[in-house]
């Protein structure tokens, strides 16, 4: 009899800890730019996860467009509309603390996801800093340790100065290499790696090498070459996107790229918040994962990122 009871009181726990769970009925996703395939894939990955909890989830990505303003007003509508749940690609991650405040003090959960946002619940993100290092570390092997060099940047996000810090860093360690260029932004696309690109090798007879930081810019940096007939350049990025992928496979001047997972790097923020949301909390609240060097020698092997193809 009193097995019995035991065992009935385990199953009432059971059942009364399910029944408490919170449901996850919406997410608010604002992102650097929707117009970079690496957002869309990270929007994507958020969604299918999401839809794994629950079905009916209501899912809404919004594109900030690296506009602060924009997205302090995404998130005060994500609150305004009740989301559970915010995925949050700062634009800048100190001035963002009072949105995130906002959200917060509503009972919604913020999960920084590609860059780092004060005040955030939780970040997950790529080791940015090992990306830059491994990409540059290339481009130093490739043009044998000496040559003038452009580190083409981008939005100051903490994601792209910890990838031009890991660049700097193994850059610094050959004395035969010149940093020509470390400021210009290249606004993590394609036509601003064009333009500045266009802007560098106009400006600079010799260049060996170039590193990008993103995969858009770096196809727009071999166009800009392409256009101005200028040969024998090195290119290196970090994303190992799509994209990137038949470049390694084409003629270009990209040798390689540091790749990152967004449809991982999404589906994991999402389970970590869904986790915060029921009172879970992660034991470290900065999520690394880590990055791989993409070759021309080693692409025919890569997978890709992991959403669906």
């Amino acid at each position: 009899m009193l097995r019995k009871l035991l065992v009935a009181g385990a199953a009432l726990a059971l059942a009364t800890s399910a029944a408490s769970a919170k449901e996850l009925k919406s997410i608010g996703i604002t992102l650097g730019s929707l117009g970079n395939p690496f957002f869309v894939a990270l929007s994507k990955g958020a969604e299918a996860k999401a839809k794994e909890i629950n079905p009916n989830v209501k899912v809404t990505a919004t594109s900030a467009d690296y506009d602060l303003n924009k997205q302090f007003s995404h998130i005060d509508n994500f609150i305004a509309s009740g989301v559970d749940m915010i995925l949050l690609n700062a634009t800048d991650p100190k001035a963002i603390i009072s949105a995130v405040k906002r959200a917060q003090q509503a009972g919604i959960v913020v999960v920084a996801v590609d860059v780092a946002a004060a005040g955030a619940d939780a970040t997950v993100q790529t080791n940015n800093v090992q990306a830059g290092q491994i990409a540059c570390q290339y481009l130093a092997d490739k043009i044998g340790g000496k040559g003038n060099v452009i580190i083409q940047n981008g939005p100051q996000v903490s994601a792209v100065t910890d990838r031009v810090k890991g660049c700097k860093e193994v850059l610094a360690k050959s004395p035969n290499i010149k940093v020509l260029s470390d400021d210009q932004d290249g606004k993590g696309d394609r036509e601003g790696g064009l333009r500045v690109m266009q802007g560098h090798l106009t400006r600079f007879q010799d260049i060996a090498g170039v590193f990008t930081i993103n995969d858009p810019q770096a196809i727009g940096s071999d166009l800009a070459a392409k256009q101005l007939n200028r040969k024998n350049l090195v290119i290196t990025s970090v994303d190992g996107a799509p994209d990137m992928e038949s470049a390694l496979k084409s003629d270009t001047s990209i040798v390689a790229s540091a790749s990152q997972d967004p449809w991982a790097m999404a589906q994991q923020a999402v389970a970590i918040g869904y986790d915060i949301m029921n009172g879970k909390k992660p034991e470290n609240a900065m999520i690394l994962m880590p990055s791989t060097l993409i070759t021309r020698d080693n692409v025919a092997q890569y997978k890709g990122w992991s959403s669906p193809r």
